[in-house]
């Protein structure tokens, strides 16, 4: 894995992709989310609640959105939030990678903080997969299903945060080598 990942260290390939993932992200924050959250008055997605949601929310949500609602959801947002784990994941373990290498910490055991995004898309995939089963089997959602779709979420989260935490230390770290590195 560290092998290829080297391998497609090009600068202009992880921007490509960045800007590429940046675009499907916007897509769902400004069309595909909204369109649907209309449904259900507002009421915040699943993929959307971060610190998580109660089986009793996912009842509520889903009863909000009515048919077409969960229509939209699982037509609309779901095939383009299929889309996203895979580019988020790898375009952001390369971000990350890129700045490690610059400063020479790739080859540590730092590499191993390129793999949270990874994670964080897995999970997305699994909170996806979830929310599929909980939109087509409805009303007849099981309480298990919601609080393990709820861990997917949460997990998702913490490993996307802690890696926007780990990323920003690396870029400060980076900046202040090449601020130190000019002024000598």
């Amino acid at each position: 894995m560290k092998e290829l990942i080297k391998r497609n260290l090009d600068g202009k390939k992880i921007l490509f992709l960045f800007i590429v993932t940046n675009i499907v992200y916007v897509i769902m924050l400004t069309i595909t989310i909204p369109k649907v959250m209309g449904f259900a008055w507002g009421m915040k997605l699943l993929d959307m609640i971060p610190s998580g949601y109660t089986p009793e929310y996912v009842n509520t949500l889903l009863n909000a959105l009515g048919a077409a609602g969960r229509h939209a959801y699982l037509f609309n947002q779901i095939p383009v939030d299929m889309v996203y784990p895979f580019l988020f994941g790898v375009s952001n373990c390369l971000v990350l990678a890129y700045f490690l290498n610059k400063l020479g910490k790739f080859n540590s055991n730092l590499f191993y903080l390129c793999l949270l995004p990874i994670f964080a898309g897995l999970f997305d995939y699994c909170e996806n997969i979830g929310i599929i089963i909980m939109l087509t089997s409805f009303p007849g959602n099981s309480i298990l299903l919601s609080q393990v779709t709820n861990v997917f979420s949460i997990l998702k989260s913490a490993f996307t945060t802690t890696y926007f935490i780990v990323l920003i230390i690396s870029l400060i770290m980076f900046g202040t080598n090449k601020l130190f590195r000019k002024s000598t």
